[in-house]
């Protein structure tokens, strides 16, 4: 059987009504990035540009449906875990990712909304830890996510260092969330850090930036891209993106994740 050359990507996050992050984002960074999303709900979101109102998590035995439906008749190359939503929404996806151990796994531990409000109506930091960690080849949390994943680090190389012992290759903890004139990554991997990326910040905020740079990666390691050139290209197109968001609500602002494409429009 010939499969077509497109990489194939899996999708697990919340549906964004107002089209700004999740599900959303994701597809279109990945069809931005020549790749194919195959998306898995987890959850219903009441949410605009400025904060998520309430949620309505999807039942964990339907999404397994959904996801071994198309595991089976599909080649994923690559998965990107974003809003879970529940303990057994995780406790689903751990069982599917121990099928496919030699898929990388992107994983942005969304617990809250960038305008504000929660996206966790439970703790879901041990689930977290104990069967997410185990199965990610890079995590992805921005600096308040990483401190509140590892509330007992005291400092961000401690956090990194705590993540890959439970057995994340590599962690990259984004510096979107700080007050510094400039947006600082810090890149970790094989137990020690790797590299420091700076970018000047642009002013106002943004709705669905994690999602972008998670869903890069993953679009990028599904290339098969290695790791470091997949977080530095990411890196860079979430940047283009941000660089040309718009304002479509009253809230915060939307990356354009289709900006190459404006001279087609």
């Amino acid at each position: 059987m010939n499969y077509a050359p497109v990489p194939i990507v899996m999708v697990f996050a919340g549906h964004d009504p107002c089209g700004g992050a999740g599900i959303q984002a994701d597809i279109e960074t990945l069809t931005s990035l020549g790749c194919h999303p195959c998306t898995i709900i987890t959850a219903l979101t009441a949410q605009d540009t400025s904060t998520v109102k309430d949620f309505i998590p999807a039942d964990a035995t339907f999404l397994v449906e959904q996801a071994r439906a198309v595991l089976e008749d599909m080649p994923v190359a690559a998965f990107k875990i974003g809003m879970t939503a529940s303990v057994e929404i995780i406790e689903a996806i751990h069982t599917l990712l121990q099928d496919y151990p030699e898929v990388p796994v992107v994983f942005d531990p969304v617990m809250a909304a960038g305008g504000g409000g929660t996206l966790a109506r439970e703790n879901l930091i041990d689930a977290f830890h104990d069967l997410l960690m185990p199965c990610t080849s890079v995590v992805t949390p921005n600096t308040l996510e990483a401190k509140a994943l590892c509330s007992d680090a005291d400092s961000l190389d401690a956090c990194a260092q705590q993540l890959m012992a439970q057995g994340t290759e590599y962690v990259l903890i984004t510096g979107g969330h700080e007050g510094s004139p400039n947006i600082v990554n810090r890149l970790w991997g094989h137990r020690q850090f790797l590299e420091e990326y700076q970018q000047k910040r642009l002013p106002g905020e943004f709705h669905g930036t994690g999602c972008t740079l998670a869903s890069s990666i993953a679009g990028y390691l599904a290339h098969g891209a290695s790791m470091a050139s997949a977080v530095r290209d990411a890196q860079a197109y979430t940047a283009k993106a941000v660089a040309h968001a718009r304002r479509l609500g009253m809230g915060q602002l939307i990356p354009d994740r289709l900006s190459w494409s404006a001279n087609c429009r």
